[in-house]
């Protein structure tokens, strides 16, 4: 559904001065499947989920999405395709979850916004998959962490998207809600046929939990296969080589030195 060919990353300045953070990056996002963008700071994870959603513009090369060119999409369509929940805190006053998950149907609603039953009925549909349908009257501001970051994903599956991409979703969240938050997003893609492309640091999460890795690293190429295919090439190996840090490649599990 989404192929990347020889795309290029980055930032655009002041008399068209350019600021590469990518480049030479070819690849595909499975569909059905939950993948995981992993990679240090700084690497580019963000710029690439930002280039992906237009939020940012490529550089050069192609952003295929259902055989067109990203650029041929008006911004409504590229909205009926793409969901995004972003990595910053959602600060909103006076609205319940129910009116923020309700905007996700902005891209097929009227000038006016005007929701009909059959919108009303996908708003519903998405909080109980998302599983709060008891936070619908609840004001965003009074919400947990995790319950906003739930809240934010019914939003995107409101939208009715094929694509959701979200950037460090499990950010600000305590261990707990990180596991639910990754089994919740694993069943939309397994259970549902959702697409979910989404980049973390939380490492051992994504090993158990993801259907693709992407191990994007400064000076290569992207690094893609399932978990246990990188485990048996010794990708991860590389990966996660260090003093202190050592891969397990059996269990799948890192284990640090004292």
């Amino acid at each position: 559904m989404i192929e990347f060919k020889d795309l290029t990353i980055g930032y655009s300045g002041k008399k068209q001065q350019q600021t590469v953070i990518a480049s030479d990056i070819n690849a595909t996002i499975n569909s059905g499947q939950l993948t995981c963008l992993l990679g240090p700071n700084g690497v580019g994870k963000s710029t690439l989920l930002k280039t992906l959603t237009a939020f940012l513009p490529k550089l050069s090369g192609q952003i295929i999405i259902d055989g067109n060119d990203i650029e041929s999409y008006t911004e409504k369509q590229l909205a009926r395709k793409i969901g995004v929940v972003l990595t910053e805190r959602t600060n909103v006053q006076n609205m319940t979850v129910a009116e923020l998950v309700s905007l996700g149907r902005s891209p097929y609603t009227g000038f006016w916004g005007r929701l009909e039953d059959e919108d009303k009925e996908m708003v519903v549909e998405a909080m109980r998959q998302a599983g709060i349908e008891r936070l619908a009257h609840r004001y965003v501001d009074t919400l947990s962490d995790g319950e906003r970051q739930r809240a934010m994903i019914a939003k995107a599956l409101a939208q009715n998207t094929p694509l959701i991409c979200l950037d460090e979703p499990t950010s600000f969240l305590d261990f707990q809600s990180k596991v639910e938050m990754l089994r919740l997003l694993r069943r939309l893609s397994n259970n549902n046929g959702k697409t979910i492309f989404l980049s973390t640091h939380d490492v051992e999460l994504a090993l158990q939990m993801a259907d693709n890795l992407w191990l994007m690293e400064k000076g290569r190429s992207l690094t893609i296969g399932t978990p246990r295919q990188l485990a048996d090439n010794g990708s991860l190996n590389r990966f996660f080589d260090n003093d202190f840090i050592t891969f397990d490649p059996a269990t799948l599990r890192l284990i640090i030195e004292a």
